[in-house]
């Protein structure tokens, strides 16, 4: 994977999750790591769906370090749907899981490093949903195209990927039966299996990937599904 020695790592949404391994792998390859959660962490708390809180975050980081080498938008988005999503919480979704992503871009802008890389956290719904989820499905669905177009924008200065997990537990739970083989790769996945992904793409060998999204699901969108199957049936 390269080495991170002295690399100044942002991370939003950092003190869980998926954001958590991510903070903790590329702080073991030897990067600073500047996380921002509304959890407790060590570093700035403070909600990335708020601008002025954005702006704080930001300059405390150039003030700490004077430049950014990686900046990965994982703060997850509010998840709800038509029933129970009002327009406020349709707002606050996309705020955090959108807007925060490309404000955080605009004020690093002057800051990037020499070969720096920005990482957004899609999902695998961003092209496949179940009900009731929109607020959510459309968060990811928008960074995975704010990816592409920011690519295309800094290009020659910072490359731009995502990754779009499937189903991820944060626990590390090992599962059997059933949830386990309906996975092409026979296993639910791991917040490891996205913290690897991030450090490669964040790394000088993945010097040539940029505008790309790559789906870690363990197959699950490559599967096609009809009723009857292979025991597979449709209840309504």
């Amino acid at each position: 994977m390269g080495t991170f020695s002295d690399k100044v790592v942002v991370v939003t949404g950092g003190a869980g999750g998926i954001g958590r391994c991510i903070c903790e792998e590329f702080a073991r390859a030897g990067a600073i790591v500047c996380m921002i959660d509304v959890r407790e962490n060590p570093y700035f708390v403070g909600d990335v769906g708020n601008r002025a809180t954005l702006e704080r975050f930001a300059a405390r980081v150039i003030a700490d370090h004077g430049r950014i080498d990686v900046l990965i938008n994982n703060a997850p988005p509010l998840m709800k749907g038509l029933p129970d999503c009002s327009w406020e919480d349709f707002t606050r979704a996309l705020n955090v899981g959108v807007t925060a992503a490309f404000y955080l871009t605009k004020l690093f802008l002057p800051h990037f490093a020499p070969g720096a890389s920005i990482l957004n956290i899609s999902s695998s719904r961003d092209r496949m949903s179940q009900p009731c989820t929109e607020s959510y499905t459309a968060a990811k669905g928008g960074i995975h195209a704010l990816t592409h177009a920011l690519a295309v924008s800094l290009r020659g200065k910072v490359r731009v990927n995502s990754i779009s997990p499937g189903w991820i537990d944060t626990a590390y739970t090992v599962y059997d039966g059933p949830d386990a083989t309906q996975q092409p790769a026979g296993r639910v996945g791991h917040p490891l299996d996205i913290a690897h992904m991030a450090l490669f793409l964040a790394s000088e060998k993945a010097g040539f990937i940029t505008g790309e999204n790559i789906v870690i699901d363990g197959g699950m969108t490559r599967q096609m599904i009809y009723h009857g199957d292979h025991g597979w049936t449709l209840s309504e």
